[in-house]
């Protein structure tokens, strides 16, 4: 009887977004997916999908309907192992398996980056990092994607297994250069004049991926970069408050609210620089699919976005908040051209390192000790 592994996160476009190579991976070994997440979508290389109303915030009642739910689908399939992402659906996922657990099932957890952390506020400690320490201890193997958070696993619990992968895998058959005549072709087909200059944001309007600090840099930018054009392709409950900073800072016409893009590796390969000004990170997932297109990348320091960008070889790490330096670091990359494509090259270097690829064998060469243990276990035991 095929063996069963169970993905849990909050939502289910995050399998849809970051996980595919590895539910297929599991198909090839001829063991059974299931999924636990909210949603509706129809997801490849899944057996079952069960959609569970995960919120992201702890303090939501509803949390523990999700608690239920997922204790009752563990307790039924009596799976291998219960690979858990995303904070919530890692605290609910990992509770819910106790049982199981007890009995052989390995529990995994990918952070994909801590709330508490170096320069996080006080809260974040308070809250976060007690929780994490007792979860630590219903945890097989914690995964991280950077090296300030490895770090910090190695000190949660001695007894639990801690390692560190190259996030969750650039598709650089997608994220690849183009050359001028197709970047026009795509400016043209996405609404763009050919002699833009395009800065590029993939990420939810949110309060952590702070756009503010990309609409006051643009601001800095409007005399002396009259062509430039900051697309922001993502949705988000910030919106609004964003779409009205840009009003008032006079770069509503620079300022572009592209929405969720289902083709972004075609408006990172139209842009000139990828840019992101998120206060927490916990890799940086959009420079590197901008680096995979050879595009140089200017960036709020933190600890995912100091993991990829070496400081004036593939890019510029700006101090948080500091919209009059990024903005120094934009024009410097506007009046050079050969500084771009220098940049451009070595960030296709370093997203090599951190190509699907790489992470999948990574991760098979993880979840594949786990299935040594269990099948010798089960050898052992029959």
């Amino acid at each position: 009887m095929p063996r069963t592994v169970l993905f849990c996160a909050t939502v289910d476009y995050h399998f849809k977004a970051f996980h595919l190579p590895y539910l297929k991976w599991f198909k090839e070994q001829g063991w059974n997916v299931h999924v636990a997440a909210k949603g509706e979508m129809t997801l490849p290389y899944v057996d079952k999908k069960y959609d569970i109303d995960i919120k992201r915030s702890p303090l939501q009642a509803s949390n523990l309907a999700a608690y239920r739910d997922l204790s009752r689908i563990i307790d039924e399939n009596g799976y291998t192992i219960v690979h858990c992402h995303t904070p919530m659906g890692g605290v609910l996922a990992r509770l819910a398996a106790r049982k199981q657990r007890k009995t052989g099932t390995k529990v995994i957890y990918t952070a994909h980056g801590f709330h508490f952390c170096q320069g996080a506020p006080f809260k974040n400690w308070l809250l976060y990092y007690p929780i994490e320490k007792t979860l630590s201890r219903l945890t097989d193997c914690l995964i991280t994607i950077n090296e300030e958070d490895f770090r910090l696993a190695k000190g949660l619990c001695k007894t639990m297994r801690t390692e560190k992968i190259h996030g969750i895998g650039v598709d650089t058959n997608r994220f690849h250069p183009v050359d001028e005549k197709e970047k026009m072709l795509l400016r043209r087909k996405h609404g763009f004049n050919e002699d833009d200059f395009i800065l590029i944001y993939p990420a939810e309007l949110n309060t952590n991926k702070n756009q503010a600090l990309l609409i006051e840099t643009a601001a800095c930018l409007k005399d002396r970069a009259p062509n430039l054009k900051l697309v922001f392709a993502g949705k988000g409950q910030m919106e609004e408050k964003y779409r009205n900073l840009a009003e008032q800072k006079g770069v509503a016409s620079t300022v572009i609210f592209a929405g969720f893009q289902k083709e972004i590796h075609e408006w990172i390969q139209l842009a000139d620089v990828s840019v992101a000004s998120s206060i927490r990170e916990g890799l940086g997932m959009n420079l590197l699919e901008g680096m995979a297109a050879g595009k140089p990348a200017v960036a709020a320091d933190n600890r995912g976005h100091r993991e990829v960008i070496q400081e004036s070889v593939n890019g510029f790490l700006i101090p948080q908040g500091d919209a009059g330096t990024f903005s120094d670091r934009i024009l410097q990359l506007y009046r050079l051209p050969a500084l771009r494509k220098q940049m451009g090259e070595a960030g296709r270097r370093t997203a090599a390192a951190y190509s699907e690829q790489r992470t999948l064998k990574e991760m098979a060469g993880i979840y594949s000790t786990f299935m040594e243990n269990e099948a010798a276990e089960r050898r052992q035991k029959g």
